[in-house]
Order: structure tokens, then C-alpha cells, then sequence
């Protein structure tokens, strides 16, 4: 009785189990065994959700649906069904919700479209982001991933915000599973980079979810991301960095760009850099602590009883000035630079720390004078950020045979390929020879270096200021007697250095970008000096010079020392602040019945004072309209800028000749040359409102229209000399200064956004 009892049992067992299998693949009547095209599985799928709340039975058949669903040609009416599916409480749905999205969305660009044009499905989907079940958490993102494959994906995912919730998942992720960063060899012998999450799929999704799309956001869009995110972020994506390239550093330097991807995931080790670079050029990202103002003049300008005021007044861009800012008992020896020179541990007798900022350092990539911007730039060079640093371009290694005096490079492709990548380690044995390392861009590499170009700049009235860095042996020359096309001020930080500076050359006051004369240096007109540590030289553009180290080169047995450039680029010399003056007018005087005389008229003008520049050292000059100068001396500074005005405002109405000008543009059209060429970057100043306003004409435009007019030369000249009347008499100072600023401004911003994105990829600066 027993055993038939249990037999019993046992068989009502099998045969409860066989209802219930019954009850899962069978519906309303359809065997889902035998439904296999997509309206049958659809239609079992939809009956059972609507009843689902019934019959929570009715799960098996639904997770067995969309099984099925998902191995069958995807349609257009399952994404109706998506948003409740991916907002299930059960986990089989929600996760097999998230798959049919990322399925779908890879089928074709029509329907990832159409996955991403339903609000209700993008939503629920980033909703499933914020799931506490880790296998919907995966699904979510897998989808994401898969939706962002297209760009209207990526930005109806940005809309709704699902950036946010990656990041805020991804830093929710315990620390330890985003530490190891191993180097494996990719299938084609080439080094390749793999971040080794420790196994950590969910880590490597959110991070890779997160770079996709902030490499997608416009400035705007970064701008939204909240604060505390991207800078936790962004910490986070920096350290990842740092083992990136520390690992790439140390398993071979000269490969650097053959390193390449992620370990299960499809980010590029460029796609890591770019994402550091975007999100440190929000407007909240503050990677560089200002430095007080009057802490920059003090130490530069405050010595033997004068100021920065009168250094403008006397010195600026006339004759070399020696600033002995250690005869000044109320600044400290260092002040301004003794971050930088803590963060080198520069004491030692051999400066030690040379390779370890070399290896930390990744190259400055040039930005464009006039770009104005970041994210076309970024898409131009988005395959070169972070990577090794290039000689001529980030470094030099040289010296200067004294006896030929002419600069001898340690690396030999420097004429060969001036481009190529430098061994680093080889830079200390070139020093021990005698070369001197001279590194450009080093306030895009270090935070404090930064702070300090960015008030001198500020002082100036400059968009930037430029900061290189000389390292030279005892008893060395690096750079070959020459001159600079901007002016520098030349801080001794370690050791000692002997200068000499000659009489100026034959081109006063030249200007940024125009060719060097190559002349030997003077033999006459010398002044000698010796920084010792702590000391200031100011050397104007234009003036001849050279340097030394001698036996022993101070305590240190060498000399470091930083240079600070005002490069005083064509919008912000006097020149350009006509030109910004000839637009302002235009844009206000400019009569609605104007024609194509009226605008070659205006831009003969323009043409005219470029002539008078030329020619005439004041309008080469920086304009320092928008420089700061301290109270006491507001009225002073106002005045010289005034006085700087009226003079050449005179000087246009006197100088500009028709005929010269005239002759000018003829020679220029003979030669297929473009006079213009120097202030495209008016066009920076139109105004997409005012359509047909010609601020700055193309010169194939004029040149187009002056045959047309030929018969009528002298009704040009009539007009011309119109507008330089009418201009001359009518110009204000207050009203230009305003244009000005606004271009200023502009300029500002971009150096900003790049200088804040190189500073992100030199970690520990």
C-alpha cells in the first residue's frame, strides 16, 4: 500500500508537471511549438501580458514568447510592447526587453530609428539603468551600446538623459573592479591596451556606454552633464589614464599608437582620451586654480621701487629690463613658481626628475590662432590625442657649437623627420653631453604654470601666454644667438645663467608668424646679465640674444629657467583693433541702398590700413585696451591707450592712399596672392542676422568686381575716400573697445577649453 501510494504520488507529480508544461506552450488555443512566424508569437505574447496580472502563472509562457521573439526576424510592432516590457519587476522580462532593443537596433538604420524615435521605449530603457538586478543593469546597457550605434540614437539617448545614469552607475561600481590594466598583444603582432576590470563585464559597459556618448555631446550638452558627475567622472577616467599610459609608457613608448583597444568592450584608447579632454572643458571644470593678480606683478614687476604700470609706460616693447625681484625684502625667493619646483624636487645636484615628467608627458597638439571651435578641432586631431611627445614640436634637444655658433641637435631626424617621436630616456644622457632639453607648451602640462600665464595674459590683455621650459648643463649654450617674434620674460628658477642682449633687429617690433630673419648676431651694443635664482629679464620681440651656463651654473652645477611669451597675434595689435573699429562702423553707418561699390570701398579700407601697418611700428604694437592695471594708475593707462588712438587714427586719414593700395591689390591678384589673407579673422565678427553685410570680403570677390567697376575707377576712389573720411571723424573709442572685448572673449574661451583638456592628460601636474 505504501509503494502504490508513492507511485501514486510520483504520478500525480508528472502529471501536474505536464499541465503545467501544457499551460506554457499553449494559448488561446496556438501551440507556441508550432507558432513560428512573428504574428502568432506576437499575438501569444500580447494575450498573455494583458492577462498577466491575473495569472502570474502565464511567466513561462511569456519568458518562452519572447525567447522566440528574439531569435525571429524582429518587426516593427514589438516596440510597441517594449516599454512594458524593459519596466517588468520580473528580471527575465526587463533583461529580455533590453536584448529585443539592442537586437532591433542593429537590424537595420531604419528601425534603430525607429527604437530611438519612441520616447516611451528610450525612456524605459534608461530607466532600466537605475535596476538594482545586475542581469537587467547588463541588458540595459548591452542596448545602449546598440542604440548608440547610430547618431540619432546617441542623441535621443542624451536626451533623455541616459548619460547620466551610465555615469552614475559606473562610479556606484566598487573602485577595485576598475583597477588592473594588463597589456595583452593583439592578433596582428602589435601591442594592444586591454582594461582588465577583473572580470567585471558591468564595469567595462557603463564605462564604454559613457564614453560613446559624452564623445557625441556638443558644448551644450556637456554643459547639462551636473557637476558633481563629470567631475567624479572625469577623476575616474584620469586614473584610468594614468595606468593606460603608464603601461604603455613601460611596455614600449615608441609604439604608442599602435596601442589600441579595451579588453571586451570596442572603446579605443583614443576614444578614453578624447572623453577626458571633453569633459574638462566644461565651464564647471575647474582644473586650474587662479592665482591672485597682485601676487604675478608683485613678483615679476615690484622691484627696485617701480610697478607694472610703469613698466608698460617705460619698458614694454622698447629695451630689455633686468628685474631683480630678490632686492625686494617683501617678496619671498620662488613665490610664484615654488608649487612647481616642489612638484619637480629640483635640489639635486643632477636634475633627476628630467625622465619622469618626459614620461608623464603626452604631446601639445597646435591649435589654430583662429579656431574658435574646441569640437571641430577635437574631430581634426581626435587620432593624435595623448599621443607621445614629437620633437620640434613639444621638445628640443640642442646646443650650440660655440666656435661654428650654430645649434647642434642631439636626435638626428631632425632633418629627416621633424616630426618623429623622442626616445626619452635617451634626453638624460644627452644632457651629461651637454645638450640643453627644451620643452615648449608648459603651461598646458602642469596647473600652476598654467595659473600663472593665465593672469600675466589676463594683465596683458592677450587671449594666452606661452610658457617653455630650458634645462641646461654646466658650461653649455643651447639656443644660438637670435630674436623672437614675441616678447619674453625670462625667470631663473634653479642655478644661474649669463645673458646677453644685443641692439634690436633690423625689423622693429616683428610680428607673430612672419618669417625670421636669419642675420649673425651683433657684435656691438652688448649688455651682459647674470640671473641667479629668483631673477626676472624682460626681452623685447625683435631684440638679438643668447645664453650661457658657466662652471658650475650656481649650487644646482646647472640652470632651469622658464620663459614666458606675450605672443601679440593680428587681432590684438593696434592694426587689429581698426580693423574690429572699420567693422564696427560699417556695421552701424552701412546704408541699406549700399552696393558692390560701397563694399570695395570699405574693404580697400580695410587693405589701406594693413598698408599703414606695414610700414608704421605703432600699429604693430600690442594693444593693451583690455589689459588690468591697478586703480591708482587707471587714469594713465586710459590715457596712453587714448593717446594711442587718436594717433592713428590720424595716421589712416593721412596715410591711405587710393593709388597704393590700388597697386597693391593689383600686384597681389598678379601673383594669385591674397592680401586679406592676414585679417581673415574678421570674419569671426559677423553676424549670421545680417546677410549681405560684407565685414570682410574674399579677395577673389573684390578682385572679381574691380574689372566690372574699371571704367568707373574713379567713382571708387570717390567712394573710397568717403568712407575714410566719414570713418576717421565718426570712430569712438568706447564703442570699438566694446567689439573688442567681444573678440577677446572668444578667443579666450577656446584657449581655455584646450588649455583645461591638455592639463586633463598630464596626470599628477
Amino acid at each position: 500500500m505504501e509503494k502504490q501510494r508513492k507511485r501514486s504520488t510520483s504520478t500525480s507529480k508528472k502529471s501536474r508537471k505536464r499541465k503545467t508544461d501544457e499551460s506554457c506552450t499553449r494559448y488561446n488555443g496556438v501551440h507556441l511549438q508550432y507558432a513560428s512566424d512573428f504574428d502568432a508569437l506576437f499575438s501569444i505574447l500580447v494575450a498573455a501580458l494583458a492577462n498577466f496580472h491575473k495569472q502570474p502563472s502565464l511567466l513561462p509562457l511569456i519568458n518562452k514568447s519572447l525567447a522566440k521573439l528574439r531569435r525571429s526576424h524582429i518587426q516593427t510592432p514589438i516596440i510597441s510592447l517594449l516599454p512594458t516590457l524593459l519596466a517588468s519587476k520580473y528580471t527575465s522580462i526587463a533583461s529580455c526587453g533590453a536584448d529585443i532593443v539592442g537586437s532591433a537596433s542593429l537590424l537595420s538604420l531604419e528601425m534603430n530609428e525607429e527604437i530611438a524615435s519612441d520616447s516611451e521605449t528610450v525612456k524605459a530603457l534608461v530607466s532600466a539603468l537605475g535596476s538594482p538586478k545586475r542581469r537587467v543593469l547588463i541588458a540595459a546597457c548591452n542596448a545602449v551600446l546598440d542604440v548608440g550605434t547610430t547618431c540619432i540614437g546617441r542623441e535621443r539617448l542624451l536626451h533623455f538623459c541616459a548619460l547620466e545614469a551610465l555615469i552614475l552607475r559606473f562610479l556606484q561600481v566598487p573602485k577595485c573592479s576598475t583597477t588592473s590594466v594588463p597589456l595583452c598583444f593583439a592578433e596582428r603582432k602589435s601591442f594592444c591596451m586591454k582594461v582588465g576590470c577583473k572580470g567585471d563585464e558591468l564595469s567595462v559597459l557603463l564605462l564604454n556606454g559613457a564614453i560613446n556618448l559624452i564623445n557625441m555631446c556638443n558644448i551644450e550638452q556637456l554643459e547639462k552633464i551636473p557637476g558633481n558627475l563629470s567631475e567624479s567622472f572625469l577623476a575616474s577616467l584620469r586614473n584610468l589614464w594614468e595606468q593606460v599610459h603608464s603601461q604603455m609608457f613601460s611596455c614600449n613608448p615608441m609604439k604608442f599608437r599602435q596601442l589600441g583597444l579595451f579588453s571586451n568592450s570596442y572603446t579605443k584608447v583614443e576614444d578614453l582620451v578624447e572623453s577626458i579632454f571633453r569633459l574638462s572643458i566644461k565651464n564647471d571644470c575647474h582644473l586650474i586654480r587662479p592665482l591672485p593678480c597682485e601676487m604675478v606683478q608683485r613678483y615679476i614687476f615690484d622691484s627696485n621701487g617701480s610697478n607694472f604700470n610703469d613698466f608698460v609706460l617705460k619698458q614694454w616693447e622698447l629695451s630689455p629690463i633686468f628685474l631683480r625681484t630678490l632686492s625686494n625684502a617683501s617678496v619671498e625667493k620662488g613665490e610664484i613658481f615654488s608649487p612647481f619646483l616642489q612638484f619637480l624636487n629640483a635640489t639635486k645636484p643632477f636634475p633627476s626628475f628630467l625622465s619622469s615628467i618626459l614620461k608623464n608627458m603626452v604631446s601639445c597638439i597646435p591649435i589654430a590662432s583662429d579656431e574658435l571651435d574646441i569640437l571641430t578641432f577635437l574631430k581634426e586631431v581626435k587620432d593624435k590625442l595623448g599621443c607621445p611627445i614629437i620633437y620640434q614640436q613639444d621638445i628640443r634637444v640642442l646646443r650650440t657649437n660655440i666656435g661654428l655658433q650654430i645649434e647642434e641637435h642631439f636626435f638626428n631626424f631632425v632633418s629627416s623627420s621633424p616630426c618623429a617621436e623622442v626616445d626619452i630616456f635617451k634626453c638624460e644622457e644627452a644632457f651629461k653631453e651637454g645638450y640643453t632639453i627644451a620643452l615648449r607648451g608648459m603651461e598646458f602640462r602642469f596647473t600652476t604654470i598654467a595659473a600663472i600665464a593665465d593672469e600675466l595674459a589676463s594683465m596683458f590683455g592677450q587671449p594666452s601666454v606661452g610658457a617653455n621650459m630650458y634645462l641646461t648643463p654646466p658650461n653649455s649654450q643651447g639656443l644660438a644667438c637670435h630674436y623672437d617674434d614675441h616678447c619674453v620674460f625670462v625667470c631663473q628658477l634653479v642655478g644661474s645663467k649669463q645673458w646677453k642682449v644685443f641692439s634690436q633687429s633690423n625689423k622693429h617690433l616683428p610680428r607673430l608668424y612672419d618669417p625670421l630673419e636669419k642675420a649673425d648676431c651683433p657684435v656691438a651694443g652688448c649688455e651682459l646679465f647674470s640671473l641667479s635664482e629668483g631673477d626676472v629679464l624682460y626681452i623685447p620681440r625683435g631684440f638679438f640674444h643668447e645664453a650661457c651656463t658657466e662652471t658650475g651654473s650656481g649650487t644646482a652645477g646647472y640652470s632651469l629657467h622658464l620663459t614666458l611669451g606675450i605672443e601679440v597675434e593680428p587681432p590684438f595689435e593696434w592694426e587689429g583693433f581698426f580693423h574690429v573699429a572699420l567693422w564696427n562702423w560699417n556695421l552701424k553707418k552701412r546704408q541699406p541702398c549700399s552696393g558692390s561699390v560701397y563694399d570695395v570701398g570699405v574693404a580697400l579700407l580695410h587693405a589701406a590700413i594693413g598698408l599703414i601697418g606695414d610700414s608704421d611700428t605703432t600699429f604693430r604694437k600690442a594693444c593693451l585696451v583690455a589689459g588690468i592695471s591697478s586703480s591708482a594708475h587707471s587714469g594713465d593707462w586710459l590715457n596712453l591707450n587714448l593717446e594711442i588712438f587718436h594717433c592713428l587714427v590720424d595716421k589712416i586719414d593721412t596715410g591711405s592712399k587710393f593709388s597704393e593700395v590700388l597697386s597693391k591689390l593689383e600686384d597681389a591678384f598678379q601673383k594669385n596672392e591674397d592680401p586679406f589673407q592676414r585679417i581673415r579673422w574678421l570674419q569671426i565678427l559677423g553676424d549670421k542676422t545680417n546677410e549681405g553685410l560684407d565685414c570682410y570680403m574674399p579677395f577673389r570677390e573684390i578682385m572679381n568686381s574691380l574689372p566690372l567697376l574699371a571704367q568707373d575707377i574713379y567713382e571708387i576712389e570717390c567712394v573710397f575716400m568717403q568712407i575714410k573720411s566719414r570713418f576717421c571723424s565718426q570712430i569712438i573709442f568706447e564703442d570699438v573697445k566694446q567689439s573688442y572685448m567681444k573678440l577677446l572673449e572668444k578667443y579666450k574661451k577656446v584657449r581655455k577649453q584646450y588649455k583645461n583638456g591638455m592639463i586633463s592628460l598630464h596626470y599628477g601636474s
